[in-house]
């Protein structure tokens, strides 16, 4: 259960091709290329990881010259458009030695017997490379839409507090600097905007948990964030932002570069994280069961738990499983903890104290997960793991994670959870139409681009078909957020397509099928 297993079939499935539509049928390949009413002489790109051609789990130089910013600005040259000098880092693993929580890149390797993403170590220490400014391309990854406008996001003794991000402490200007100020300077002639996808991924990537009472939401208004006054004490890393928020700090940054002259430009809106194969490799019914097993844990653990906690009014976190795919166990701290109560029954059935009280602590707040939840792709790391030793079952194994020991909450989302994602992500593309409007700029709608990667029929280009699948279908990589090469080619197609709309330019499309994909051992 543990393990991310790829069949050669479904391998052999990324070279299939198809007659399906192309759904790319506005190719203005065979049209003379004119940049229309745009100037793309200085174009400058800004967000987070997306626009900075993270993949992998790592900022890496052979990602980063796959960005779909870099795409773009060549399809640009064509039409008048400049160098766009991107921040590589120096070297085609990523990650930063010294500073905990950033790896090397992910690789596809040969674990007993099955494919299996393993992380690499960090390459590198962190490096500063501002002298070879300006670059076009202010990709930040992990930053949220109000760090683009957060001075000091760039500042080395920041990272200790938690108030900077190394990515742009590499090529920031000043240690007090903003993304925007950054951009800014440059007076760029086009720019493109993506940003607000980290405003929820963060909640919904570490399973809901965060550290707010509000449940998971903290509100500054907008007038707040154009000041620059969001104070981090307060805002956590984890929480779900403010719409005003992101509203605000949108605004912040379309205001910044239209005083610089900057008014033409492009910008979108961010799919449902709860889409992307992070959420979705893993089924909610992960835990295969035989019949000697179900009896056995029927007869040991789930009748008497059941009975209990039916006892309580509670009867209906758990059932009894059969043969087959079962529900994994959960861990949901909206129910309320029956610990105690769980414990002491235990040891009136006969339970030694101690092995009680840790099954009773242990279940006080578990439940089998319900369709439509969501177990994230880092369960699989566990799943099917013994919950003592943290290896593989033996015959004598009594907790196994998902089957008879819960996973913990990070590593879930419950149906209340997936509703706030959905929530957010609702408001949030409310607000940055609105923005785009208002604006008068060009407009990508890159949620409803996803849900045509999420769908049966994806997308093909050229006979070869691209979906949301976990490794195989071609668009994601190996961390099951941020795209492949082919999966940001697909990307910089629409934002193409609406520049060309917007501004009457004849930029051509890329060919996603020349860029990489999944690289396999």
């Amino acid at each position: 259960m543990k393990k991310i297993i790829i069949s050669t079939l479904a391998v052999s499935a990324l070279l299939f091709t198809t007659s399906c539509k192309n759904d790319f049928d506005t190719d203005v390949k065979d049209i003379t290329v004119t940049s229309g009413e745009a100037d793309f002489s200085r174009y400058v790109s800004l967000g987070n990881s997306l626009t900075s051609g993270y993949r992998d789990g790592a900022l890496y130089s052979s990602g980063q010259n796959e960005s779909y910013p870099s795409m773009i600005a060549g399809q640009m040259k064509f039409a008048g458009g400049g160098d766009f000098n991107q921040p590589l880092m120096p070297n085609d693993t990523g990650g930063f030695t010294g500073l905990p929580g950033f790896p090397g890149k992910l690789n596809l390797q040969v674990v007993n017997g099955s494919l299996s993403p393993v992380e690499s170590p960090a390459a590198a220490a962190l490096d500063n490379i501002s002298a070879g400014r300006p670059y076009r391309n202010m990709g930040v990854p992990g930053a949220k839409s109000f760090h683009l406008v957060a001075p000091g996001y760039g500042s080395l003794a920041g990272l200790a507090t938690g108030t900077a991000n190394p990515y742009f402490v590499r090529f920031a200007s000043s240690a007090t600097t903003t993304v925007l100020a950054d951009a800014m300077t440059q007076t760029p002639t086009f720019f493109s905007l993506w940003i607000g996808n980290n405003d929820v991924l963060s909640y919904a990537t570490n399973g809901g948990t965060n550290s707010q009472t509000t449940g998971g939401v903290t509100t500054y208004t907008a007038a707040t964030v154009q000041t620059g006054n969001l104070n981090p004490a307060t805002y956590k890393s984890n929480d779900i932002s403010d719409t005003n928020v992101l509203a605000g700090s949108i605004k912040g940054v379309l205001d910044g570069l239209k005083s610089v002259g900057t008014t033409k430009g492009i910008i979108g809106n961010i799919p449902d994280v709860t889409s992307i194969p992070f959420f979705t490799r893993v089924p909610y019914n992960a835990i295969p069961l035989d019949a000697a097993t179900v009896q056995k844990l029927n007869t040991t653990l789930y009748g008497p738990l059941k009975s209990v906690l039916t006892a309580y009014g509670q009867g209906d976190r758990l059932n009894l499983v059969a043969v087959g795919n079962n529900p994994v166990l959960i861990k949901d701290n909206k129910l309320t903890n029956l610990s105690a109560q769980l414990t002491a029954a235990l040891v009136g059935a006969g339970y030694p104290a101690d092995q009680a009280a840790f099954i009773g602590n242990a279940f006080g707040q578990t439940r089998q997960a319900k369709q439509g939840e969501l177990i994230l792709l880092t369960a699989s790391k566990v799943l099917g793991l013994d919950a003592i030793t943290n290896q593989p079952p033996t015959a004598s194994s009594q907790f196994i994670y998902g089957a008879s020991f819960p996973i913990g909450d990070q590593l879930s989302l419950t149906a209340d959870e997936v509703g706030k994602i959905s929530t957010a992500v609702k408001a949030y593309n409310v607000a940055i139409k609105g923005l785009a409007d208002s604006y008068n700029l060009a407009f990508v709608d890159a949620n409803a681009k996803m849900k045509d990667l999420d769908s049966v029929a994806g997308i093909t280009w050229n006979g070869v078909k691209y979906t949301a699948t976990f490794v195989t279908g071609g668009a994601f990589s190996l961390d099951g957020v941020h795209l492949t090469g082919r999966g940001y080619a697909i990307i910089a197609n629409e934002f193409i397509k609406s520049i060309n709309a917007k501004y009457k330019s004849t930029l051509p499309l890329v060919d996603p099928n020349k860029y990489t994909g999944v690289k396999f051992p």
